[in-house]
């Protein structure tokens, strides 16, 4: 009895994991250097506008047009999709609000509406698609005094995006096999936009290799900094100004 007694206050007790690693401090290197006062890149993820010729009836943006909203962007830049890299999308806007195959080919996605800058009103994410080439804009508008304004650009040859509370995070392939970029715009309170809070680059465990975006995406027109080639090595997190696509400026 005195046996099964003990084995059962056994039961319970915390059993020890091993040795732990002992803490090792970051190396800081070159100390001497002088740190930088200002970014290397301007990749505008500050920078809002005021979409111009777009009403909120009411403030309610579920009330404005997601199709009016992209052709009030194309007309905005004809030089990027007048005859330039997205006239194709430009052509196939005719196609929006028609039905069957004709109306498939409209290359503005489902709209959704999610309350991204917690003033309780919902905010509007949308997405259109940049052809001839495989990019995708995803882009947040909100309200303000009846106006709409948008609080966050960026396109990318995307393969997936998800809303989470105050983030978008947008998932994009990597030409290193087995591996993806993911990138994670939050809301900041402060600067009243969303703000390039995390830029990873992470495993998927797939094998297969994708295919090398240098080959399918078509160049964007603006001058800011494109993702490097990735490194045949063991790929670690880069910084965010060196990685975010040309085209992830506000405009």
């Amino acid at each position: 009895m005195a046996s099964a007694a003990v084995g059962c206050g056994d039961a319970g007790d915390l059993q020890g994991a091993g040795s732990t690693p002992t803490a090792v401090s970051p190396d800081k290197l070159w100390p001497d250097l002088h740190p930088a006062s200002s970014p290397a890149f301007d990749i505008g993820e500050v920078e809002t506008q005021v979409v111009k010729g777009i009403t909120v009836p009411d403030g309610d943006i579920r009330r404005v047009d997601p199709v009016a909203v992209v052709r009030r962007e194309i007309a905005d830049h004809p030089g990027d999709y007048g005859a330039g890299s997205y006239a194709e999308t430009a052509r196939r806007m005719a196609d929006c609000g028609k039905s069957g195959a004709e109306g498939r080919r409209c290359p503005v996605l489902k709209a959704y509406y999610r309350d991204l800058t917690g003033d309780g009103r919902p905010d509007l994410a949308l997405g259109f698609r940049q052809l001839p080439g495989n990019l995708t804009a995803v882009r947040v508008y909100t309200v303000r005094k009846n106006r709409l304004v948008q609080v966050m650009a960026y396109e990318d040859a995307v393969s997936g995006v998800e809303l989470a509370r105050r983030s978008v995070i947008i998932r994009a392939p990597s030409e290193v096999a087995g591996y993806e970029y993911r990138l994670q715009w939050t809301w900041d309170q402060q600067q009243q936009a969303m703000l390039l809070t995390h830029d990873e680059m992470l495993r998927t465990g797939s094998p297969k290799r994708s295919r090398r975006r240098s080959a399918s995406v078509t160049p964007a027109p603006s001058a800011s900094p494109s993702r490097p080639p990735a490194a045949s090595s063991a790929p670690a997190s880069e910084s965010a100004s060196s990685r975010v696509s040309s085209s992830a400026s506000g405009r």
